[in-house]
């Protein structure tokens, strides 16, 4: 076993790497000295011997004296904080903050009795400034100035507690849970899309009291095919797939010429036949048929008004559009072929000379992504005007593409030579590797958390609420070295009260509600800062227990918190008490005990449950199928937990599992169909009247209402 001290281990703990951690069976693992030294170099740290560590040292105790003021103070409303800022040595100094909405306040300098440093034979000394509590929320200026002139820095004041839920809570409310892409109707181009969300949000709302949907990431995909078919993989996490677009709810569409027309007609009708497939999905075809059908409606001349409505989207998507639409132009053309889009740095010469060359194409990019927008707002006002409390909820994913828009664009705050993933845990025995870069903490702080605000801000613009995958990320992510396996990694730390602070106050200002998926092994405050700062969490049913390990009761579970029986990670309710998962992972190489052995563990905790419904009077002897899963969700609508998630694929009877980790093409991840229980296609129309939707949910209505 690795020493628990060392220069080494030292320093990777001072620079927020952890040195061991507790597995999900409660063991204590350490962190082999190789695997550390690979995550310090993904933080550019290049660790050979001990003069390095030193070395490395040194630079960090330097680095503030370096430079007047932090890049970046975030601070909550309620709690003030000092600001250091670095002059030469007997230099008068003063500061003052610019409030974005255009007022000053001056800062009281409070003692700071801080030897004066020596940096490089120059002395450096300390001043700092009080920042009070009671500031204005939002993105303001802190100006430090000196006779040799100013230096600013973001400062940003955060709630201290997001407060746009506390309406939902006032009275339980329950949503569906679906893949949109799985669920189509007759209007679909073989895979769902916006116009199916919207019809899918409205039928919830109305016919059946829903509060939410809850949709996978609706993220962007490669621009031409082929495209991954993870929503969790994708190129970016700002911007939308053109696969969601609804190409007849264009409004240019009507303007089309006949002949024009006709090819749409015609590029709909080879591919709506895969609407009544239920063995798989196939996303290449369809894209390929819509960007055929949009570049047709691309011709089309936008109006004085809808160019107006084109240009102000433009003007507030930013930079962050121009540079993802020219990623996407540059993209189409080598995509799929032995290259791939290797791009310089923004602003490069070779990069300028694209962005000029292909104009037109970054146009239509932009122009699609527009189109989208407008999609994504028409949802969420249907889903509000049929009666839903909250609407449209959208997923964040952990990470992108390690080839993508993203990857590029942002590549100044994301680490190489590591990826995102997650160690062994009780379903993924050999851990995951999700092919991600993560966020680099440093750098993302320089950057003042800019692309992590612009991203919440595109995200929530039309959302009612913002499910975080992996909201545990915020707090520390588990790196995996390149050429290490998945199980071989450690967490690096990221600064929460920085990320969370700014999540909050974009929620906050944008009327968001905020569901943090903090499934995992962590810290026990964790959570309890997540609640403390008004984010919800999440519970799913089967992981559920008390300390000596029994089944939860209901009355026990957290009241700030999204209760579902299941999750996308796990089978339907239907496959997951006949003991799929397991079968499954047994089939694929997952499993590191005897497929006896977990099917004999997986049946004793699922009867574990089903035998507190019993006891509760939920569950009859003998009963069916449909009457368990029944039960199951009565058990959840009586728990204290303000949102309860129904799975459409549990409304449905659905049971094939729609994505198993741990696999790649072995299985069809993200690639089902939504069908009933005898294997036939169930679009968005047959919902609005499946007597099975109608019981589930009537059922979990009741249970809310009888709190």
């Amino acid at each position: 076993m690795a020493s628990e001290s060392s220069p080494l281990r030292d320093l990777a703990r001072d620079l927020g790497v952890s040195t061991d951690y507790w597995g999900w069976d409660g063991t204590r693992r350490d962190v082999a000295d190789e695997t550390l030294r690979a995550v310090l170099a993904a933080l550019g740290e290049d660790v050979a011997s001990e003069t390095d560590i030193a070395r490395i040292r040194g630079e960090h105790e330097r680095a503030p004296w370096r430079r007047t003021l932090p890049p970046v103070t975030v601070l909550r409303e309620d709690l003030g904080t000092t600001v250091p800022v670095h002059v030469d040595h007997g230099t008068a100094v003063t500061a003052h903050l610019l409030l974005e909405d255009g007022g000053r306040r001056d800062l009281e300098q409070v003692e700071d009795f801080t030897p004066p440093y020596d940096l490089d034979g120059q002395l450096r000394g300390r001043a700092r400034f009080r920042l009070p509590a009671g500031l204005p929320l939002g993105w303001h200026r802190l100006v430090a100035a000196t006779s040799a002139g100013p230096t600013e820095a973001d400062v940003v004041v955060t709630p201290a507690r997001l407060t746009v839920q506390d309406p939902v809570a006032a009275r339980p409310g329950f949503g569906v849970q679906a893949q949109l892409y799985s669920v189509r109707s007759q209007r679909s181009w073989g895979i769902g899309d916006l116009g199916d969300m919207r019809d899918l949000a409205a039928i919830s709302a109305a016919r059946h009291g829903a509060d939410f949907l809850l949709v996978n990431p609706l993220h962007a995909s490669y621009p031409t095919p082929p495209v991954e078919p993870s929503p969790y993989l994708p190129v970016t996490r700002r911007f939308t797939s053109v696969l969601y677009l609804r190409i007849e709810d264009v409004p240019e569409h009507r303007d089309l010429s006949e002949v024009a027309r006709q090819k749409v007609l015609l590029l709909r009708r080879g591919v709506e036949g895969w609407n009544a497939r239920a063995d798989h999905l196939e996303r290449d075809e369809v894209l390929a048929a819509k960007l055929e059908a949009l570049e047709e409606l691309f011709a089309v001349p936008l109006t004085a008004g809808r160019r107006a409505l084109l240009d102000a989207y433009r003007r507030r998507e930013g930079r962050g559009l121009e540079d993802f639409a020219l990623w996407s132009a540059i993209a189409e053309q080598v995509h799929g072929t032995a290259e791939e889009p290797v791009l310089g740095d923004l602003g490069d010469a070779a990069v300028e000379r694209a962005r000029i060359e292909l104009a037109e194409r970054v146009e239509f990019h932009i122009w699609t992504q527009w189109l989208l927008d407008e999609q994504l707002a028409a949802a969420q006002s249907a889903a509000r005007e049929a009666g839903m409390r909250v609407g449209i909820m959208h997923d964040l994913a952990v990470g992108v593409e390690q080839i993508g828009a993203d990857s590029w664009r942002l590549r100044h705050v994301l680490a190489r030579g590591a990826a995102v993933g997650a160690p062994a845990d009780q379903y993924n025995q050999q851990g995951q590797n999700w092919h991600q870069p993560p966020w680099h903490p440093e750098q993302l702080r320089e950057a003042s958390y800019r692309p992590w605000r612009d991203m919440l801000r595109t995200l929530m613009r039309h959302a009612g609420a913002l499910r975080i995958d992996h909201v545990l990320g915020l707090f520390r992510l588990w790196w995996i070295p390149e050429g290490h396996e998945a199980s071989d990694g450690a967490y690096v730390s990221y600064d929460h009260e920085a990320m969370i602070g700014i999540l909050a106050l974009e929620a906050q200002r944008s009327g968001t509600v905020v569901v943090g998926e903090d499934l995992g092994t962590f810290e026990p405050w964790v959570r309890d800062h997540l609640v403390d700062r008004g984010i919800l969490g999440t519970s799913i049913l089967w992981f559920e227990h008390d300390g000596e390990g029994r089944p939860l009761r209901a009355e026990h579970y957290r009241a700030l918190c999204m209760a579902s029986v299941n999750t996308h990670d796990l089978p339907p309710t239907a496959g997951y008490l006949a003991g799929d998962h397991v079968t499954l992972r047994h089939e694929l190489g997952l499993l590191e005990r005897p497929l006896d052995q977990e099917l004999a563990a997986d049946a004793a905790g699922r009867d574990q449950v089903l035998d507190v419904l019993r006891e509760e009077g939920l569950l009859e002897p003998g009963a069916d199928l449909e009457a368990t899963v029944i039960a199951l969700h009565r058990h959840l609508a009586r728990t204290p937990s303000m949102l309860l998630g129904v799975s459409l694929v549990d409304c449905v009877g659905e049971r094939r599992i729609q994505n198993q980790p741990g696999t790649d093409e072995e299985y069809p991840n993200w690639r089902i169909p939504l069908a009933d229980p005898d294997g036939q296609v169930i679009g968005v129309d047959e919902i609005a009247d499946d007597p099975r939707t109608a019981r589930l949910l009537a059922a979990v209505r009741e249970g809310l209402s009888a709190r």
